[in-house]
């Protein structure tokens, strides 16, 4: 992971899962939050692309 995580935030989101969460549940889980945190990294760097540059790049209709 790019960030650290702090001891308690992996506390409250191990406490968060359920019972039965396997390891691949945990780290499903800490994946989502690292790229959530990257986007909003980026974000606040300005490092974002207007949804017509990415449809036209990809050839998607707008």
């Amino acid at each position: 992971m790019s960030s650290l995580m702090e001891k308690e935030q992996a506390h409250k989101l191990v406490d968060r899962m359920p019972e039965n969460a396997t390891w691949d549940d945990l780290i499903y889980e800490i994946y989502v939050r690292e790229v959530i945190e990257r986007g909003l990294a980026d974000s606040r760097a300005n490092r974002t692309k207007d949804v017509k540059e990415v449809r036209a790049k990809y050839g998607l209709p707008e």
